[in-house]
């Protein structure tokens, strides 16, 4: 049986009672106020993948359920696997932010929203215990499957949001998670030597090259004008997801041999 959570008061005026969760795995249905229709009716394209950054998976919850945060998900998964459900998801969650992907920037729109509880980056940031990884695995099988979203469309938030974001981080199971089914994954070629300088520019043919291979997968990145701050930013996201030994937004052979991997394994081309 599915544990509803009370709500506070402040809510009760703006969220609908979930009496039927979205999966069968959702233990408790714990209801946020911070949601809205999807846009021009859109349905889910995108499933992404979020860490909580705060001490404990219960502390998550009820600032995703606070109507000043004006945060939500539509799912939270605990440490021990536990998943609680606080939006439909037919509904628009708001976890996204600022972000962008092929080109759409109302991410929200298009996408479910895992939030898996971990501290995040500093000195708590961990590995993702089996019985999380398990729980993860299993949400998003049923829900890449309910709505038909692409391996190409996993992504972590850091992927949308480059720089913004670096969640769910170099500790997560991606390898794992496209091994059960789920997102894309290539072997990354491993890291040499960064030859010169981290602030040496690369040849302006290579820059050209790196930056339609993002853009044919799905980055935001500009396709002209000088290397700069955010497409270093733009790069270190996807080494932090397909190449996470380093993620340092440097341009270098590992970076680009595994860039063109993954998009041979994609078989999306490169933008011309």
């Amino acid at each position: 049986m599915v544990n509803i959570s009370p709500r506070r008061n402040e809510a009760a005026g703006s969220a609908p009672l979930m009496l039927e969760p979205d999966s069968r795995l959702v233990g408790r249905i714990h209801p946020s106020p911070n949601f809205e229709a999807r846009r021009d009716d859109l349905k889910p394209s995108i499933l992404l993948l979020h860490y909580t950054g705060m001490s404990s998976c219960e502390k998550a919850i009820d600032w995703l359920s606070r109507p000043e945060a004006k945060v939500s998900s539509h799912y939270v998964i605990d440490e021990d696997g536990a998943v609680t459900q606080m939006v439909p998801e037919r509904e628009r969650a708001w976890h996204a932010g600022a972000s962008k992907w092929r080109g759409v920037t109302d991410v929200n729109s298009m996408s479910v929203g895992i939030e898996i509880h971990n501290p995040g980056h500093g000195e708590d940031y961990r590995d993702f215990p089996d019985a999380q990884m398990q729980a993860v695995t299993d949400l998003s099988r049923e829900i890449v499957a309910r709505w038909g979203i692409t391996p190409e469309n996993v992504l972590g938030h850091s992927d949308v949001a480059p720089g913004r974001k670096i969640d769910p981080g170099e500790r997560f199971d991606w390898k794992g998670l496209s091994e059960a089914g789920v997102g894309r994954w290539v072997e990354p070629v491993p890291p040499g030597p960064v030859i010169g300088s981290h602030s040496r520019q690369a040849r302006a043919e290579d820059i050209a090259y790196v930056r339609r291979l993002l853009a044919s997968y799905g980055y935001g990145i500009a396709q002209d004008g000088p290397w700069g701050e955010h497409d270093r930013k733009v790069l270190g996201a996807f080494q932090l997801h397909f190449r996470p030994q380093r993620f340092d937004g440097v341009i270098d052979h590992s970076t680009v041999a595994t860039l063109e991997r993954l998009i041979a394994a994609s078989d999306l081309g490169v933008t011309s």
